[in-house]
């Protein structure tokens, strides 16, 4: 027994090893116990039938004469390779994984599992990034309630380990409702209870009726789950609230009942401020703060902080909306961009008839269809020709009678330069817009224009163009981009222009290695993302009976300080890059050279 039972636990524990090492993600033991049984029992079977068959059928010796046993030694290596691959497969059955596509060789940044997530770690260590400024050591709040998240996709998956790591609570407090199995493997390496439930308008009360009551949390990171509907519910159940952007029910942002007005995010932010005046004070709901919208709001703010210290303009940190207004108007600003240039790439290139990207495609895709929207600055000499105004709310900003997806704009970051971006519907162009506005009565003095100006990985703009060919009917296949991303970068930032100093952008250079090193289960966009949505969870515990609030009324700095470990080191610089650079080179346009920051300039046509 002693040798058989040796022979045994060497076999299982080989193929342990090698099911925890060689796949490109990181498996827990119960994941693979399964395979790892099933190799096990069907090796064993197989050498006792290569040896009897060897015994009574095989004469290699006739074939191959000295070399017949390197070929049956061949041919049995084989055959235990078949095998290897039927068990993973089957662990990729038994628990539901979404498999990741293998690395190609030859592609830059060639990952094997186990291996290149130690060989990761260990250049991180002698670079000294890891761990930065330790932010998995610091407790930034207590929160002795329950905590309800609802989606679970890769901003969920990201947030986890953050909200585990920052916010001591318990984790059997901690419920996970998310629309399909994605993710139920991480929610279980956890100890966090997960459950598969589809909201509706009929039945999300009923679901969550028994998980929320006063002192809880209910942290929206869900798609087609109207946020507004769980605004009213979790301020009914004095609960606190968070999202990153402010959702419809399913269809929404598509339904052709609506205008393209009555579909715009203008059009759910005036919704959401009437419900702030209807439910008056009361638990704290942030809404829209994800890294944009969201964080961005946080950038600006220290940006035009920037800009006065620069220009030599006195400022005191102003400490309420008109005083932030009144700094923007003195120092001159025109025109803010969110401006994003994303250069992650995986080793799998994209597919015909696939949509990838580094987060949600469901967000990206809904989000792109919707009217193009941007914050409407006073210094505009003329509206678009396809531009049109709301006739409700603040007017601060337009809509453009066309997709985002399909509206392309100039704007510029520090490591990329010049670059066309899309110009997404984003709530921040109006928030922000809307926040920084100087009155005098009902005429308005000062307001800078304000959009997205992105562009994300090359793979996305593949698909948003076969999107596009296919009248906006997003792809079947849809691959989210994780751990098969090799190299690049998210620069996300505010690019303020107009003043003094011409434009200054601040913002984020996290590259993907920097994201793994910090945190798991994220890439370097949905990293930005996730430190912002734990920076507001921490601001609204901290603040549980602030109502419904902007992130553009929130504690900016205690935001920074902490977000700002998971967007790596704060960059800001200056430029003299303006829209009309290098123009008119090749064909004549219709530019106006008396005003750089006219939209004309900045919209690719």
């Amino acid at each position: 027994f002693a040798r058989y039972g040796a022979g045994l636990a060497l076999i299982v524990g080989i193929l342990v090893m090698m099911h925890r090492i060689l796949p490109a993600r990181h498996l827990r033991f119960r994941v693979i116990l399964p395979g790892v049984l099933l190799n096990t029992v069907t090796w064993l079977l197989l050498a006792s039938l290569f040896s009897l068959f060897l015994s009574q059928a095989g004469n290699y010796d006739v074939t191959y004469g000295s070399l017949g046993s390197v070929v049956i030694v061949l041919i049995f290596f084989y055959l235990s390779a078949a095998l290897l691959l039927i068990g993973a497969h089957f662990n990729v059955a038994y628990s539901k994984l979404e498999p990741v596509p293998p690395p190609v060789p030859g592609a830059g940044g060639l990952s094997f599992g186990a291996i290149n997530r130690y060989m990761r770690s260990r250049r991180a260590k002698r670079r000294g990034s890891l761990p930065m400024t330790q932010p998995q050591d610091q407790l930034h709040v207590t929160f002795p309630g329950r905590v309800v998240m609802i989606g679970f996709g890769s901003i969920g998956q990201g947030v986890l380990p953050l909200v585990l790591r920052h916010i001591g609570l318990d984790k059997a407090k901690l419920t996970i409702i998310s629309a399909d199995q994605y993710g139920r493997e991480e929610a279980e390496a956890f100890g966090v209870d997960f459950s598969v439930q589809t909201l509706t308008p009929d039945n999300y009360r009923q679901i969550l009726e028994p998980l929320v009551g006063p002192g809880d949390f209910l942290l929206n990171l869900s798609v087609d789950v109207a946020s507004l509907a769980l605004i009213e519910f979790a301020n009914s159940r004095g609960a606190l609230y968070l999202d990153t952007c402010i959702e419809p029910w399913a269809g929404g942002y598509t339904d052709p009942g609506l205008s393209p007005s009555g579909r715009s995010n203008y059009a759910l932010r005036e919704a959401a401020l009437a419900l702030r005046a209807r439910l008056g004070p009361g638990p704290t709901a942030v809404v829209t703060h994800g890294a944009n919208p969201g964080h961005v709001s946080h950038l600006v703010k220290q940006a035009l902080l920037d800009i006065a210290a620069a220009t030599g303009t006195p400022a005191a940190v102003p400490t309420e909306r008109a005083g932030w207004a009144a700094l923007a108007r003195q120092l001159g600003v025109k025109v803010i961009h969110i401006a994003e240039r994303d250069t992650q790439v995986s080793a799998t290139p994209k597919a015909v008839g696939e949509f990838v990207n580094t987060w949600s495609i469901d967000g990206f895709a809904g989000e792109g269809c919707q009217p193009a929207e941007l914050g409407w600055g006073v210094h505009e000499k003329q509206l678009p020709a396809d531009g049109a105004r709301h006739d409700f709310g603040s007017d601060a900003a337009i809509y453009l009678l066309r997709p985002g997806a399909s509206v392309k704009v100039r704007s510029w970051t520090p490591l990329e330069g010049p670059y066309h971006g899309f110009l997404i519907t984003h709530n921040e162009a109006i928030s922000l817009t809307d926040f920084l506005t100087v009155h005098d009565g009902d005429k308005v003095l000062y307001r800078p224009t304000c959009h997205y100006a992105y562009h994300p990985c090359d793979d996305a703009v593949l698909s948003v163009h076969e999107m596009a060919g296919k009248n906006w009917q997003v792809q079947a296949n849809q691959r989210l981009m994780t751990d098969e991303i090799v190299a690049g970068i998210d620069e996300l930032g505010v690019l303020l222009c107009g003043h003094a100093r011409g434009a200054y952008w601040l913002g984020s250079r996290l590259s993907v290695e920097e994201a793994r090193s910090l945190a798991p289960y994220n890439n370097a966009t949905s990293l930005q993302v996730c430190g912002a949505v734990l920076a507001g969870m921490v601001w609204a515990i901290e603040n549980p009976q602030r109502g419904l609030v902007e992130p553009e009324e929130m504690d900016f700095r205690r935001c920074l300080d902490v977000a700002g470990p998971y967007w790596g080191p704060r960059h800001g610089a200056f430029t003299d890059w303006t829209p009309l650079l290098d123009r008119e080179t090749l064909f004549a346009e219709d530019i106006d050279r008396d005003d750089p920051w006219q939209f004309k300039n900045i919209r690719v046509l």
